[in-house]
This record gives structure tokens, sequence and C-alpha cells, in this order.
């Protein structure tokens, strides 16, 4: 099953590791941290003209990929269950 995460980007399901708030997670030290570290990297991938709302860790092909996105974690949890649903 695939999930959009906004512009043209689609990932697969099983490929998702975690999918977070940003505004809750950039509260953290550590968190601010490991998005310094993983954009510094090349490993983030803005998929969002707007505010970002979310950020989706995944697994693909060996390699690590944070994107970010404006669609709120919720609306990404929902889009997973109803899809799993059918």
């Amino acid at each position: 099953m695939y999930l959009h995460l906004g512009r043209e980007t689609v990932v697969n399901t099983k490929n998702i590791i975690s999918i977070l708030d940003l505004e809750s997670t950039s509260v953290s030290k550590f968190s601010k941290e490991f998005l310094k570290i993983v954009e510094e990297e090349g490993f983030v991938r803005n998929v969002s003209d707007e505010l970002p709302k979310s950020i989706v860790i995944c697994e693909e092909k060996g390699q690590s990929a944070v994107y970010i996105t404006n669609i709120s974690t919720k609306a990404l949890a929902g889009r997973i269950k109803k899809r799993e649903n059918f």
C-alpha cells in the first residue's frame, strides 16, 4: 500500500519507520539534533510548499529518507487506516 505525502511523492507504507508531529518533535534537544544531522547528510526531502506539520521517516532500498510534509500526523494515520480496511 502506498501513502501520498505531498506534491508528487508517495511512499510504500512498508517502508515507513515513523510519522512524527513536527511541532512536538522540534521541542526535544535530541530531535533537533537528529533533524540537523539528517539535513546535513542530505536525507531530508521537503514535499510541501506550505507550513510543515509532519515528518515521515522511511527506509528505502537500504537508505534513510526523511520527508517533511504539510499533512498532519492525524490525516496521514487516517489515510493508512482507511486503506488497510479495504
